[in-house]
């Protein structure tokens, strides 16, 4: 709740709007003891102050003037993303019901009559002061508490990339990594900040199906046989069945990304054979980035390849595995994508 504002140090500014300089000084003496005053003599004035920074905490606006009246001021303010907020109040001698009901109409959270009286002035705009500081608090606290929860998701994302990275012995390095590699590679295609984003929390979710993998198969240290290698290839499936049909369009890029970044540009993919842009984009994209980390990072069973032969391969691969017009762009990215890895070592080292 508002402390009184010459006792708080900071008193809030009232825009006063009339075009009789004798109704302003009413105004504003009645006023300038517990608030900031500022006055215009015609509707276009006061728009222009109420535009400019720092802006009015509270207009009171009369209705009857020449060239725009108070009424079209008001629907200004209110079609106006910078001004809507403002909470405006109507002083006037027009006393119908049916100005009363434009008012309102227009925006207006109140009406006052003239000739004003002071007390009656006073308390109506400390109270919509009260009410429009009860709104700002409320509206940050639902910001707030709407990014806990977007915080909150992100994390379980990330964690459950993680631990389907530990269980097929990799590190959880290699989903930060990747999901940087991704993130680079969609803003060089041109994609927006927004969707950028989401790849970037999306990515990690990439291969949580292989929690469903049997270790045998998983972690079978040799080649895999026809009917481990079908089994294998479900882990698309289950990481989609995982992370399920949601509203959220992170936990869609999520599912998306978990079912078709096996799937290759020529068809020869998996689980559904998908050819070329009927791949989402986002499964293009984190197919790059999953298959250059894994070339170009350290191992228990494999050392890194060298950062050229993994483009080497990229380039061999671009219009069969990959996307011939991603690959590229990939490689375009290649000093982002070298801080990253600095950033983000492996300490496991190989063995002979």
């Amino acid at each position: 709740m508002r402390q009184p504002d010459a006792l708080a140090g900071n008193k809030a500014t009232i825009l006063v709007v009339d075009d009789t300089a004798e109704n302003i000084d009413v105004l504003s003496g009645l006023l300038r003891h517990d608030y900031k005053v500022k006055a215009a003599l015609n509707g276009a004035l006061a728009l222009k102050i109420a535009r400019s920074l720092p802006q009015p905490d509270l207009i009171l606006l009369d209705v009857m003037m020449p060239d725009m009246d108070g009424y079209e001021v008001c629907r200004q303010l209110k079609a106006d993303a910078d001004t809507h907020h403002i909470p405006v109040i109507f002083v006037t001698a027009k006393t119908e019901e049916a100005d009363e009901a434009q008012g309102f109409a227009l925006g207006a959270v109140d009406y006052i009559t003239k000739p004003v009286s002071p007390p009656l002035v006073l308390a109506r705009v400390k109270c919509h002061l009260a009410l429009r500081d009860q709104a700002k608090h409320l509206e940050n606290l639902v910001q707030q508490r709407t990014q806990e929860l977007h915080d909150s998701r992100i994390e379980i994302i990330r964690r459950l990339g993680r631990a389907a990275e530990y269980k097929d012995n990799e590190t959880g390095l290699h989903v930060i990594r990747m999901s940087w590699f991704s993130r680079f590679l969609a803003e060089a295609a041109g994609k927006d900040e927004a969707w950028c984003d989401l790849l970037y929390h999306a990515a990690p979710m990439h291969d949580i199906g292989k929690i469903g993998i049997p270790d045998q198969v998983l972690l079978k240290p040799g080649k895999l046989d026809a009917n481990e290698w079908h089994i294998m290839q479900r882990h698309a499936q289950y990481g989609a069945d995982i992370i399920g049909e949601h509203s959220s369009p992170l936990l869609q890029m999520a599912r998306e990304v978990a079912i078709f970044h096996h799937e290759k540009w020529d068809g020869s993919g998996y689980p559904q054979g998908l050819t070329g842009t009927a791949i989402p984009l986002s499964a293009r994209i984190v197919a790059l980035a999953d298959v250059f980390d894994a070339l170009t990072s350290e191992r228990p069973y494999k050392k890194a390849w060298p950062e050229q032969e993994a483009v080497n391969l990229l380039q061999e691969q671009a219009g069969r595995h990959f996307d011939p017009e991603l690959v590229p762009l990939f490689i375009a990215c290649l000093p982002r994508i070298r801080q990253i890895q600095q950033q983000y070592q492996e300490q496991c080292h190989s063995t002979d």
